[in-house]
């Protein structure tokens, strides 16, 4: 069998050089795919409770120094690494670093992404469980009592859950096995543009609920003093956050 393998390209020098890479079509993809990666219920539910439980500006100031800090670094040197390596997190090790004695920490940039997914297969499975039950009308008038009960009800079944994150996960192969450029890139570009449009109508929406005017100045004028409410255990606290 490992006679009959193909063989990597040959170099002018004569040594063998790696398989072709398939690279973004577009800067856009990029972008959308990358705000993809970071952008996840947290940003979208847990995010402003957080800011509004500890100052709301005041927050988001000290938020924006984490960023600068330790955000904006990693994310240098994830570039870094991907543009000079040209692998995945767990092949990176073996370009970048050719001795091995750092290779095993390759190992859990692979564990961490399987411990990830299995927290994302879930999660997906419940919105996508939601689809029909939405479209058959189960929620239409329904109250938050309704809601979180059906929410409940869901938990409670281990059969459904693991079927929809079945569904989640067949849904994931299917547009990665498309490849990059035709499957990742292209889903991604309408399904962000899609996110976008709807962040913009929940805003829109959200400023012109009642009371909207005391909800922005919740979330949005600094408080300093909810910022050490209880003194620095408060402030460590919304560190930890």
């Amino acid at each position: 069998m490992a006679e009959n393998a193909p063989k990597a390209p040959m170099a002018a020098s004569g040594k063998e050089t790696p398989a072709s890479r398939e690279h973004f079509a577009s800067r856009l993809g990029f972008i959308l795919i990358s705000a993809g990666c970071a952008i996840g219920l947290g940003n979208v539910w847990r995010f402003p409770y957080i800011t509004g439980e500890y100052g709301g500006a005041a927050f988001v100031l000290l938020y924006l120094v984490f960023l600068v800090i330790l955000g904006m670094p990693v994310m240098v040197m994830e570039f870094a690494v991907g543009r000079a390596s040209q692998r995945s997190a767990a092949q990176a090790f073996d370009k970048l670093q050719p001795n091995g004695k750092w290779h095993w920490f390759s190992w859990w940039g692979y564990i961490g992404c399987m411990i990830l997914m299995m927290f994302y297969t879930t999660v997906c499975g419940w919105m996508i469980s939601y689809v029909p039950q939405m479209a058959s009308g189960m929620f239409n008038g329904a109250d938050a009592a309704f809601a979180g009960a059906a929410f409940s009800g869901m938990l409670e079944n281990p059969a459904w859950l693991i079927g929809w994150m079945i569904v989640a996960v067949v849904i994931g192969f299917l547009v990665c096995s498309l490849g990059l450029q035709k499957g990742v890139e292209r889903v991604t570009k309408v399904m962000m543009a899609t996110l976008f449009v709807v962040m913009i109508a929940l805003c829109i929406r959200a400023v012109t609920l009642p009371g909207a005017a005391e909800g922005i100045a919740f979330y949005l004028v600094p408080d300093f003093g909810r910022l050490f409410a209880d003194g620095w255990s408060t402030f460590g606290d919304a560190v930890y956050a």
